[in-house]
Parts: structure tokens; sequence; C-alpha cells
């Protein structure tokens, strides 16, 4: 059953830059690329004119937490290449509703921020989707993009056993995610294909699937769906509103990430590399060395608070705006830390990091 038209899309993470404040899996998950991003930076082409900007652009970037590792690694190598007058601009990008008053404040304030000390660093940002060009033809010397790629451009099918479709039995929705995440990954290749200078590098990592077709996360998700389940047979929800409810994210599998390669679509990009691996689970490792069960639940389910729950609200009668959303999310975030705190296990978190160049 597909009804698009009632289907919610892809929400921006939770406001108020709380995303930045619970967003620790993914800052953990960022460190393994960071050495491909750095090489890349060192290997990008630049502008041809001397005195032109030198662009940086994060696709994808949220509320900037995350950015700021990645940015400044990326500033550091180019600012050794061009010597230190020349600028450098930094663009943000993401969905129009992000909180980037909460990314600029950061960015002002932050004792990290890439911003200190370098008066020739630019910072700025796009709200616009990166299914999207969000950028000028031939303007972006290096890109980056974590934790986004696997965000669908829309909700393609109702998932009825479930809120994510890696644990759906459903294969007339399983098969309607496939070629929307198919579409999605060639269309995001194609925009940046036209905002790349030729030598241009991106590097993205983002959520994956094993070789076998493992997407991870099965406790945090199982927790996650039987929540729903008690929220709606209370009655906080209405059946039709649990029936919309679904996360359009897609782990993608080596084969999938290379196919529009394989295939020619994309002529004027290459893929420089790509891996497969699985992510560290640093919540666990503190379990592990505390045997503190009521924050490792806390943790996983603020994971989720600030990355999906708002898009699971958002396909509440009244949207995001309806007034049972704040009591929604809260009551699912509190009910996941309950359930995974009663029986702690890892996650298994399958990642891909990838380079591309622009031919």
């Amino acid at each position: 059953m597909n009804e698009d038209a009632n289907l919610a899309g892809p929400a921006p993470m939770e406001g108020h830059g709380e995303y930045n404040r619970k967003s620790s899996v993914q800052a953990t998950g960022a460190v393994p690329a960071l050495a491909l991003l750095k090489k890349a930076a060192y290997g990008a082409s630049l502008p041809t004119d001397d005195g032109a900007p030198v662009i940086v652009a994060d696709y994808g970037s949220s509320q900037g937490r995350n950015s700021l590792v990645p940015m400044s690694a990326a500033i550091e190598v180019l600012r050794s290449r061009v010597g230190g007058s020349r600028p450098l601009s930094v663009v943000h990008t993401d969905l129009p509703g992000n909180d980037f008053s909460a990314l600029f404040q950061l960015l002002d304030g932050d004792p990290a921020s890439y911003l200190r000390g370098d008066p020739a660093v630019f910072a700025s940002a796009v709200g616009r989707s990166f299914y999207e060009q969000v950028l000028p033809p031939a303007s972006v010397s290096l890109g980056w993009s974590g934790w986004a790629v696997q965000w669908l451009s829309r909700t393609p099918a109702m998932i009825l056993d479930h809120v994510q479709i890696a644990c759906s039995r459903d294969e007339n929705a399983r098969a309607a995610y496939a070629r929307q995440a198919a579409e999605d990954w060639a269309t995001f290749l194609h925009q940046r294909s036209k905002e790349l200078l030729p030598g241009g590098r991106l590097v993205i990592l983002t959520m994956a699937r094993t070789d076998d077709g493992n997407f991870g996360y099965g406790p945090l998700l199982a927790a996650m769906y039987e929540t729903l389940c008690a929220l709606a047979d209370e009655g906080l929800i209405l059946p039709e509103e649990k029936a919309r409810m679904a996360i359009p994210t897609v782990g993608r599998t080596r084969m999938e990430f290379c196919d529009p390669f394989a295939n020619g679509r994309i002529p004027e990009l290459s893929l420089n590399h790509i891996e497969i691996f699985e992510g560290e689970d640093r919540i666990w490792e503190a379990f592990a060395a505390d045997g503190n069960a009521r924050a490792f639940g806390a943790k996983w389910a603020a994971f989720s608070s600030a990355s999906v729950l708002p898009t699971l609200a958002s396909s509440l009668s009244g949207g995001a705006a309806d007034p049972r959303a704040a009591a929604f999310e809260a009551r699912m975030e509190t009910g996941m830390a309950q359930r995974l705190a009663l029986s702690p296990e890892k996650m298994m978190i399958p990642l891909a990091a990838l380079v591309l160049v622009r031919e």
C-alpha cells in the first residue's frame, strides 16, 4: 500500500541545539573517515584564479557539531597548500527547516570552532536539499558529507509492520524503498558532479549494509517499534498515524554504492575509494566499563530522539505542530531507554566511507 500524499518526508533534526548535544554516535563514527578527508584535501584541485576563494562544502551539516572536526582537518590541509591569506569558504548545507541558528551560534562560540584563529576562513549556509543543485557549477574544491545520504528525498511507501524498512517483511515496501534509494543516490551524485571543480573531491561517510544485507541497530530498532506499538495501544496516537510513521533512511550495500559508476550513469565522477566497516559502539564500551544499564539505554534513546523521532512525529495528524508532538517524542525516548536498559547489547553499526573524484 502506497499513499504518497499522506506520507511525511524527512524532518530536520531535533532543534534548539539538541542534535548537537545528542549526536555522539555520529561524532564517533566520523573518525575513520578523517584520514580520507585529509588525503582528499591534499589532492583536490583549486580554482585557477589565485585570488578566488577555495570552497569546501559540508553536505548535510545539521547543527554543525559533527562538522567541526572534519572542517578543521580540511582547513588545516588547505591552508598549508594555499598560504595564510587566501580565503577559504566553508558552506554548510541542509534542509530549509534545519536549525541554522544553532549552527552559527556553535561556530561563533565553541572553542573547537574552525573560525577561531584564522580570519581568512568564512562560513555560510544554504537551506536546500542536496538532491538539488546547491552551489554554483564547478565551484567546489572539496566536499564532505557525514551521516546524511542515508536519508531519502521522500518516504516512498508505508511500512505497516515496522518503522525501518530494514526490519520489514513487506516485499512491496522493500522494493519501493530500494527503487527510491537507487534513484536518490544517482541524483545526489549527479548534482555533486555539477558542483565539483574538475579534480575536486568528495568524501562521504554514511550508514551502510553489510554484503549479506545487515543494516545493524537491531536492539535499538526493536525497542523503538515496541515503544511505538505501546503508545498506539494506549491511545496516544491513532492507528492511521502509526501506519504512516516510517523512517526514510536506508543502508546501501557495496554493490548499490558502486552501481551508478559500474553502469556509466555518472561519467563525470569516479569512485576512488570505498570501504564498508563496522563503527565503534562507544555507548556499549562505556556500559562494559561501568555496568550502568540506565545510562546505556538513555544514550541510545537520545541518539534516536535527536535523529529520527522528529520524523516520526511529523506523521501525526497535525504534523510537527501537533499538540501531542512533544509528549509523543518524550514518551518514545523514555520508553526506548527503559527497554534498552533491561538487556543491554552491543549495536552493530555498518558504515561506508567513499571518496569521489570529479574527472
